[in-house]
């Protein structure tokens, strides 16, 4: 898939650095609907130290945060809401139904169901290799 927007261009948009920036790119974008963000999961990831030193498996809170950062993306590339800020406001209905593990290629979607001025909630879905590895109901307000 063609990226649209790469490291640099996602840090522009949300205020995520390194080590909690947890998307590569985005390769489709919808402004204000949907996304699709990148990570790809390598063994050199700071987490995998604690998480677990003798099988390394991808933290869900941080497979859920990832697919946050997308959606904050989605929202934050709306004109009247760049520079501002995505917060969490709540995960709904979060299932875990496989590992992610150093080599996985996480493919991070979401599509805001609904959004009024400065809330938003979004459907989220990770996969690696087509299956489901996270799916769940993300919402968000928008700060300055």
């Amino acid at each position: 898939m063609e990226t649209l927007l790469n490291s640099n261009q996602i840090q522009e948009i949300i205020p995520h650095r390194y080590p909690f920036l947890l998307v590569d790119k985005i390769v489709a974008l919808e402004e204000g609907i949907s996304a699709v963000g990148i990570k790809n999961v390598t063994a050199n990831e700071y987490f995998f130290q604690g998480h677990f030193p003798q099988e390394h498996v991808m933290p869900g809170v941080l497979i859920v945060e990832a697919l946050a950062q997308v959606g904050a993306v989605v929202l934050l590339k709306k004109a009247e809401n760049m520079g501002k800020i995505a917060y969490f406001a709540g995960i709904n209905n979060c299932k875990f139904r496989r590992k992610v593990i150093p080599g996985d290629t996480l493919s991070l979607e979401i599509e805001i169901i609904k959004s009024r001025a400065n809330f938003g909630v979004g459907k989220a879905v990770a996969k690696v290799d087509g299956k489901v590895a996270c799916e769940a109901e993300l919402s968000f307000m928008i700060g300055s």
